[in-house]
C-alpha cells in the first residue's frame, strides 16, 4: 500500500512469520506490545489491539490507545487506520473486512466514553458486512476494564447480546494492568 494512504504516514506492520491463527498468546502479546507505545498519562488505560484474518493468520492493522489524533481508544485506532488504508469511512470497514476477522484487544472494549466519543463497543458493532451481518464475530480480550474511569463497564455483556463471542486469553493480566495503568497515581 502507497503510503498517503495512511493517516499520519503509519503503514502497515507485517505479522511475524507463521503465526498460527489459533495462536492466541502470540497475538495477545503482539497488542501488549502495541499497549506500551502509548503514552502514560493518568486520566486512560494504555490498551493495544489487532485486527486479524483469522483465516489466514495475518495481521490487518494494529492500534493503541492515543496512536491517532484526537481522544482515541486501541480499537478505534486500528479499525479507523484500516479504512483509511481501503477508503472508505470508518462506518463501513465492515464491508472491506475478511470474512473471519477477529479483534484482539488487551482491554475489554468501553462501553462508555466520558469524553463523548463513540465507545469501542459500538464501533464493533457498527462493523457490518454488506448483507447486514457482523463482521467481527469474536474479540479475544486480556483483562476486563477495571472500574476506575466509568465503574463497571458492559462491554462484553452488550457484544454477547449482539452475537459476538468474546473470549478471555488468559496469562497476561498481570502484565496488561501494569502496563494500562502506568502514569496513574499508585
Amino acid at each position: 500500500m502507497p503510503l498517503e494512504h495512511f493517516p499520519d504516514g503509519l503503514e502497515p506492520v507485517p505479522p511475524p512469520p507463521s503465526v498460527d491463527p489459533s495462536d492466541h498468546a502470540t497475538y495477545m502479546r503482539l497488542a501488549l506490545d502495541q499497549a506500551q507505545e502509548s503514552p502514560p498519562k493518568p486520566t486512560n488505560y494504555r490498551v493495544g489491539a489487532l485486527l486479524v484474518d483469522c483465516s489466514t493468520g495475518a495481521i490487518l492493522n494494529r492500534g493503541y490507545t492515543l496512536e491517532l489524533e484526537g481522544n482515541t481508544h486501541a480499537e478505534q485506532c486500528c479499525l479507523s487506520k484500516y479504512a483509511s488504508v481501503h477508503d472508505v469511512p470508518e462506518e463501513t470497514v465492515g464491508d472491506v473486512l475478511p470474512a473471519n476477522t477477529v479483534l484482539y484487544t488487551t482491554m475489554e472494549p468501553c462501553n462508555l466514553r466520558l469524553s463523548g466519543n463513540l465507545p469501542c463497543v459500538d464501533r464493533i458493532l457498527r462493523c457490518k458486512t454488506k448483507d447486514g451481518g457482523q463482521a467481527i464475530k469474536k474479540v479475544y480480550i486480556g483483562v476486563q476494564e477495571p472500574e476506575k474511569f466509568v465503574g463497571e463497564n458492559q462491554g462484553r455483556r452488550k457484544l454477547e447480546e449482539h452475537g459476538v463471542e468474546v473470549v478471555h486469553v488468559p496469562g497476561f493480566e498481570e502484565d496488561i494492568l501494569r502496563v494500562a495503568t502506568a502514569g496513574h497515581d499508585k
